[in-house]
């Protein structure tokens, strides 16, 4: 359960899963809407969210090649959740920030 935990508290996996909350995305448009992402950041993150099931990765047989990444049904039962904090944090940033300050400032 640990390592579970460690996945999705790092830094880009609730990032990159609430991109894929709208639907498929291409690689490039991810890196887009993943602010801050390198691309191998983004190539780790989506590998390792592959692995557990929550993200499915499409290739399509054209020229040029097109692959996709989108939530699995697994995947898709994070989003609330991952709304939901993001929106928490956004909510609670500046208190956040404003109680680091103090606390560096007293150490």
């Amino acid at each position: 359960m640990r390592d579970i935990f460690t996945m999705t508290g790092d830094r880009w996996s609730m990032p990159v899963i609430r991109a894929l909350d709208e639907g498929p995305v291409r690689f490039t448009a991810l890196m887009q809407a993943v602010e801050g992402i390198s691309h191998r950041m983004l190539t780790r993150t989506l590998r390792s969210l592959q692995r557990d099931g929550l993200v499915g990765r499409t290739s399509y047989p054209e020229s040029p090649p097109r692959v996709e990444y989108e939530l699995t049904e697994l995947g898709q039962t994070l989003s609330e959740p991952v709304r939901a904090f993001i929106a928490w944090t956004q909510l609670h940033q500046a208190e956040i920030e404003e109680s680091r300050q103090q606390f560096d400032g007293v150490r």
